[in-house]
């Protein structure tokens, strides 16, 4: 049997008693060349040692060991997460082993800032493109455990993804190096501070989410807004259209300086948020029907210093169908924008097109080629003059020390109109 024992930066000291003894009474021992010396004081015996930093390495050593004998092999944390134990599984069957795991670095890293992490993911880019951050990021998780790779920009890389996501007003940034070590340092780093030039090779990063601090509408851009500067659903977060798509539907509605402009589903606000600061006479009908999406949509005009006409939290097919009252003077839009439906798009398309300016502009935000499909159907039977585009987004992300482009999901778009 192999004993695989997951220890600290004090071990084998701060082991427990039971795997103290496993320790003691082992015919071999494999152990990370930093750990040796300790272990042989420790022990005042000798016992042959293995060195484990190579896996490659360990794995030929304890196949060519008896069968029968009594192996520790000493690893950081958990050594089935990011660890070793994964490849001793795998190459030598999970029958010979048993795994006795200590706290992860992730463990170890919420511990010492004092916050739960049930709530919590995380990411490793050990090896791997720095791409997987920027999805994670996308989905704008509460908290986010990044292991870093000092050979893929370590810190400077994650800051990096961070800022290019638009998203350094929404997180806090954690630096946690060596942790369980004398050497130990935790730090948050502010947007505008620079990292250490000190970092340890040992390091994650935790990016704990918290809502963006209030800024003078006047020194934010008129348009085009970093999305982190949104207040979003906290249990659906992620779910806003991104600072691209917003830059591209806005062109298409090409909002009057007078008018009336509905955002359909209007998730956080943003579309129609920033027509607003492109025309403050505007007047703005913005309908979501998740609860609590009057609040948070008001709470983002507000940051954005705009006042929409009216924020209905309502299904926008009762709306339409009179079910609800609409508000006065805004009854017929001069240009609309259907974000929302869902599988009933076409249903609320059609109600759309009974109300809309004869001289008004319909703009319909697509993921896939079959709701295209159906959207245009529906403008050709209205006579509308159809344009259908679709947008594709890079962000450019660190890779080694240079950039890379990550794409964004692509979005079609179908703008109707009659002139």
């Amino acid at each position: 049997m192999i004993d695989v024992i997951g220890t600290d930066a004090g071990a084998p000291a701060s082991l427990p008693t039971v795997q103290q003894q496993l320790i003691r009474e082992a015919h071999w021992i494999a152990a990370p060349r930093r750990l040796q010396p300790a272990l042989k004081s420790w022990l005042n015996r000798p016992t042959p040692l293995i060195d484990s930093d190579d896996p490659r390495v360990l794995v030929e050593a304890l196949q060519d060991l008896d069968a029968t004998a009594s192996v520790v092999v000493l690893a950081s944390g958990d050594p089935l997460w990011y660890g070793i134990g994964r490849i001793l599984g795998d190459r030598l069957g999970a029958g010979r082993l048993r795994f006795h795991p200590a706290p992860t670095a992730m463990q170890l890293a919420f511990a010492r800032i004092g916050r739960s992490w049930q709530d919590a993911t995380w990411v490793s880019l050990h090896g791997r493109e720095p791409q997987s951050l920027s999805k994670a990021l996308q989905q704008r998780p509460s908290a986010l455990a990044v292991l870093t790779d000092p050979n893929q920009g370590g810190a400077n890389s994650v800051r990096q993804i961070l800022a290019g996501s638009g998203l350094e007003a929404s997180y806090e940034l954690w630096l946690c190096e060596n942790l369980g070590h004398s050497q130990e340092r935790i730090q948050q780093i502010a947007p505008q501070d620079d990292l250490p030039v000190d970092l340890q090779r040992l390091l994650i990063a935790l990016l704990i989410s918290k809502e963006p601090a209030q800024q003078d509408p006047k020194t934010l851009p008129l348009f085009g807004l970093d999305d982190g500067v949104y207040l979003q659903h906290s249990d659906h977060p992620g779910l806003m259209t991104k600072r691209e798509v917003r830059i591209q539907l806005l062109a298409d509605l090409n909002p009057p300086e007078h008018g009336v402009l509905w955002d359909l589903g209007a998730g956080t606000g943003s579309v129609g948020l920033e027509a607003l600061r492109l025309r403050p006479e505007l007047q703005l009908m913005a309908v979501e029907q998740r609860a609590g999406g009057a609040a948070l949509i008001k709470a983002n005009a507000e940051r954005l210093g705009v006042s929409p006409a009216a924020v209905i939290e309502a299904n926008a097919i009762d709306l339409l169908r009179g079910e609800l009252q609409l508000p006065a003077g805004l009854e017929q839009p001069n240009r609309v924008l259907v974000g929302g439906g869902g599988r009933q798009r076409n249903t609320l398309l059609q109600l759309v097109l009974e109300r809309l300016d004869p001289n008004g502009v319909v703009v319909v935000p697509l993921a896939t080629l079959e709701s295209l499909s159906e959207v245009r159907r529906i403008l050709e039977g209205s006579n509308m003059r159809i344009r259908v585009s679709q947008l594709q987004a890079w962000r450019g992300q660190p890779l080694s020390d240079g950039t890379r482009l990550a794409p964004m999901n692509p979005i079609l778009t179908a703008i109707g109109s009659i002139s």
